[in-house]
């Protein structure tokens, strides 16, 4: 059996000290050039791997970066996950990701799997279901998209879409259209609750009564969407529609092609999110947006300004806007 590499084994090769090894290995401005490169050139050789959980228990951290998504079919989170670890690969941290389905419970053991390896940090798209105060101790929060309460100082990257989707509301009023229906997240999700507001704000602009039977909201999903969308089209009172989550888009843009309706042209539609298929169908899908690679760069930013806080200032609330693209 291969014996384990260890900075012992790369000191006893070496015929060096121990600690020589270890600075050498962190990189040690007080270590000869020689020495390092010899040091690193042997660490190769046995594939030596720095333990995370020692490092740990010397108070040095882990690097460890922990990533809470509902699911990664959704192709905003799925972009974002993927900019996110290129960008914790140029900062030399190591992205752990983990899928919550949106279940609260699936989250809280997500981010005891994360204490359990001493995550410096995590961002999560909280789960809805939380009830009152939530704790998230020992770890950085970034709470993304979405926010709920919770104790400990948690940051948070939002999108602020509701001047672009108040502008879809009005592009469509241009048009001609008095009939605007709507299908977003439901009320227990703080992104739900804005979209929601947004619409109705650009209704209001516009001065449109809203339609009780036109505005229908639950867990966002493909299906949720496609389902939604079917309603409205056997309703036969929408001329327009506004979605507000990327797979309730996909999920209404699918029940629309379907029908035969090409939207923009047959019937009105205004999606969420930009996959790069928008750019084409029938001429281009209009839809809102979003900054997805911006976003993932600032939540690394954030995390490394979050070190240089104190618990006494204000939580770190970022805001992006997002951009109504009429195609």
């Amino acid at each position: 059996m291969t014996e384990k590499a260890t900075i012992k084994s790369i000191a006893r090769d070496l015929g060096i000290s121990h600690m020589t090894v270890s600075r050498a290995l962190s990189d040690n401005p007080n270590v000869r050039k020689d020495t390092r490169d010899a040091v690193l050139k042997r660490a190769r050789e046995l594939g030596y791997v720095k333990s995370a959980a020692a490092k740990a228990m010397r108070g040095d951290g882990t690097r460890i970066v922990g990533l809470l998504l509902p699911n990664i079919t959704n192709e905003f989170y799925a972009r974002f996950a993927n900019a996110l670890a290129k960008a914790c690969e140029e900062q030399s941290l190591h992205l752990i990701i983990h899928m919550t389905d949106d279940n609260i419970i699936q989250e809280r053991q997500s981010l005891d799997r994360l204490r359990e390896i001493q995550a410096m940090a995590v961002i999560m798209v909280p789960a809805p279901g939380g009830e009152g105060t939530e704790t998230v101790s020992g770890m950085k929060v970034v709470q993304l998209i979405r926010q709920r309460t919770i104790e400990d100082r948690a940051a948070a990257i939002l999108i602020d879409d509701h001047e672009a989707i108040c502008a879809a509301v009005r592009h469509l009023a241009d048009e001609g259209h008095q009939s605007i229906g709507y299908i977003g997240g439901g009320q227990d999700l703080s992104s739900g609750r804005q979209r929601l507001t947004a619409y109705r704000d650009g209704l209001r602009r516009a001065g449109i009564s809203e339609n009780a039977d036109l505005v229908l909201t639950g867990v966002p999903s493909f299906d949720m969407g496609r389902t939604c969308a079917e309603q409205l089209l056997d309703g036969g009172q929408a001329t327009a529609l506004i979605c507000g989550g990327v797979e309730i888009s996909n999920g209404a843009l699918s029940a629309l092609m379907d029908r035969g309706q090409q939207p923009g042209k047959d019937f009105a539609f205004i999606g969420y999110g930009d996959p790069a298929y928008y750019s084409w169908i029938g001429g281009g899908v209009s839809t809102v947006q979003l900054p997805v690679e911006l976003l993932a760069e600032q939540a690394i930013k954030v995390l490394d300004d979050a070190s240089n806080t104190s618990k006494d200032q204000p939580e770190d609330i970022r805001r992006f806007e997002a951009n109504l693209a009429i195609r």
